[in-house]
């Protein structure tokens, strides 16, 4: 298994300005959802990074973890309709990452495209059943619940069992991550910019390079080809947030709710 990888974190494509059309609604979720013309030219300039192609996918056989992953969060319809055929054509996979509690509701993806997704090679993987909005302050039964009830439907969904899971809202903890490893998660993606995996109770610590509306396409090209000036400020914007968060408190929503209308 490979000791560094560059992870993206991407969430929701939409072809117009109606960013409610898949996934999560909201100027919060918005914030992360690109446009498809945004995502196209993504997509070329990290076509271009690559100094050779590589495999995009974490293999099913040897669980080797190749060098770049493309990952998606939330489980929108965007997922089945643009990404993974635009993903396809490049002859790349993703991993898509499903909240179980909003299957088949409206802007989500439903069972069977989930199945689909699967069948063409790309993982399915989980994101808790009901996506919470600060998973640290869940009680240890309720990790083991959200953990584990979603692997069992994404398993049941698929025919194979789930073992990979990414952590929602970017709120990672050991008491999430040992919750995770304890419901049968080998891998396990965080929000946090780093290459180097890390490793509990048996379990992968994978982090992911996060992607913006509005980001330049220099942005996630620039983390494939681990461009070191790039990668060292998305790691200090990263812990000066944490920071943020962490004096700001229960506060913190608010203010980023608040800075965003005024957006």
């Amino acid at each position: 298994m490979a000791d560094r990888v560059t992870a993206l974190l991407y969430h929701d494509v939409v072809d117009s300005q109606d960013f409610d059309r898949s996934g999560f609604s909201g100027k919060n979720a918005a914030e992360y959802k690109l446009t498809l013309n945004e995502f196209k030219g993504h997509i070329s300039a990290i076509k271009r990074s690559l100094k050779s192609p590589v495999v995009t996918q974490i293999d099913r056989e040897t669980s080797r973890i190749p060098p770049v992953l493309f990952t998606f969060d939330d489980g929108g319809l965007s997922a089945y309709d643009i990404i993974a055929p635009m993903l396809e054509a490049n002859g790349w996979r993703g991993l898509f990452f499903i909240p179980t509690d909003y299957i088949g509701s409206d802007a989500f993806l439903d069972r069977e495209q989930i199945k689909e997704l699967h069948d063409r090679g790309h993982v399915i993987g989980s994101h808790s059943c009901s996506h919470p909005l600060k998973i640290t302050d869940c009680t240890p039964e309720r990790l083991l619940k959200e953990w584990g009830e979603s692997l069992k439907v994404l398993s049941e969904i698929i025919g194979q069992p789930v073992t990979v899971a990414s952590i929602p809202g970017g709120f990672y903890s050991h008491a999430v991550a040992a919750a995770a490893s304890k419901q049968g998660v080998r891998y396990l993606f965080t929000s946090e910019p780093l290459q180097k995996i890390g490793y509990i109770d048996g379990c992968a610590i994978i982090g992911r390079f996060s992607v913006k509306r509005g980001d330049s396409v220099h942005v996630p090209s620039a983390f494939v080809a681990n461009d070191p000036l790039r990668i060292f400020w998305q790691y200090a914007y990263w812990n000066i947030k944490k920071l943020a968060k962490a004096i700001s408190g229960p506060v913190y929503p608010w203010v980023r709710s608040f800075y965003l209308s005024r957006k």
